[in-house]
């Protein structure tokens, strides 16, 4: 990370005791998503509570691709209640999936318009961006002031590639929801390092300054690194 110049990283998709392990041992440097199970009702709200009180993890996961559970579904709400008592976001899978045995739009922004509407206080990262359904991502950014979205699993080039359906987005988050994409590197890096990652971004026609925010400022503010 101090190679590649990174100064927080957002980490998930690992157990929960193992997440906390991380955070508390190097609490500046990691941002700890941890994944709670809307099947254990208030359970599962219990052992949120103690993770970020007591070990020190700074918010949620949903992955509906993993459960079967669209983000909108009401056994989520307990869960979603309490990140907003204490005031962490939470990050919601947010893409078409590939799985064939599972609906493909388990990931549809139209999910997060419900949540975002029933929990107004509640800081969303849209995972992913939203990919296929830019347009309807891009109207939910505009709509809904708590919601943002990261890049994560995409290749940098495609969102100024002509034809990829990431023209809205680039053209928006280039002028109004500049504040509201965050970069996303994940395990998918696609062979290149996070610097090759970053010359990427910083090619595509956005202004500098909100290069800039992409890369660093939005995700500072919206996880309130400072």
């Amino acid at each position: 990370m101090d190679r590649d110049g990174v100064q927080t990283s957002v980490i998930h998709r690992m157990p929960n005791d193992l997440l906390a392990k991380i955070v508390q041992a190097h609490p500046t440097r990691f941002f700890g998503l941890a994944t709670l199970s809307p099947f254990d009702g208030m359970r599962g709200v219990r052992e949120l509570e103690r993770l970020v009180r007591e070990e020190k993890v700074q918010g949620m996961r949903v992955g509906a691709l993993y459960n079967g559970l669209a983000a909108s579904d009401r056994r989520y709400y307990p869960l979603y209640a309490k990140c907003v008592e204490l005031d962490i976001p939470v990050r919601i899978y947010t893409s078409m999936n590939y799985a064939n045995d599972r609906p493909y739009d388990l990931g549809h922004p139209r999910h997060l318009d419900r949540v975002a509407v029933d929990f107004p206080e509640l800081r969303i990262i849209a995972g992913l961006g939203g990919w296929p359904w830019i347009a309807d991502m891009v109207g939910l950014l505009r709509r809904h002031p708590n919601l943002t979205c990261d890049t994560a699993s995409h290749h940098p080039r495609y969102f100024g590639t002509p034809g990829s359906g990431w023209e809205m987005l680039l053209q928006f988050g280039n002028t109004l929801l500049q504040d509201k994409v965050m970069v996303g590197f994940s395990a998918e890096q696609f062979g290149l390092s996070i610097p090759e990652m970053v010359k990427l971004y910083e090619a595509l026609p956005l202004k500098e300054a909100v290069v800039e925010k992409w890369l660093y400022g939005n995700a500072r503010r919206f996880l309130r690194l400072d």
